[in-house]
């Protein structure tokens, strides 16, 4: 039996499964930006092109997210699995226009050369 156990653990290994905790973004690939936000403080401009919108209903009230996700199947699992079926009302984009590989990027300060 050792054996069997030991081929099933290295199939594992191989195919990169990975633990996905649904209170943990970062592990579905995701970054919240806002959370149960308002649509006035979403539709910012100074934010990444690529965040998306998503409304769900917990407790029967709705709430608003803006996210960002590499894929939108990964943004709907997070949800999916953190709040339960039926809960992901709609996904949507933002309203950001900046550039994400700029976006959060700070200048550093370095001193001239004289």
């Amino acid at each position: 039996m050792s054996v069997v156990q030991d081929v099933d653990v290295s199939k594992e290994k191989e195919m990169g499964t990975k633990a996905i905790n649904p209170e943990d973004p970062s592990s579905y690939g995701c970054q919240i930006i806002q959370e149960k936000t308002t649509l006035e403080q979403a539709k910012d401009k100074s934010l990444p092109s690529d965040a998306r919108l998503i409304w769900y209903i917990v407790d029967g009230e709705t709430h608003i997210d803006l996210t960002r996700c590499k894929k939108m199947s990964d943004l709907f699992d997070l949800y999916y699995d953190k709040y339960g079926p039926g809960s992901v009302q709609k996904i949507d984009f933002g309203y950001g226009t900046v550039n994400p590989k700029l976006w959060g990027y700070k200048a550093s300060d370095k001193k001239k050369r004289k």
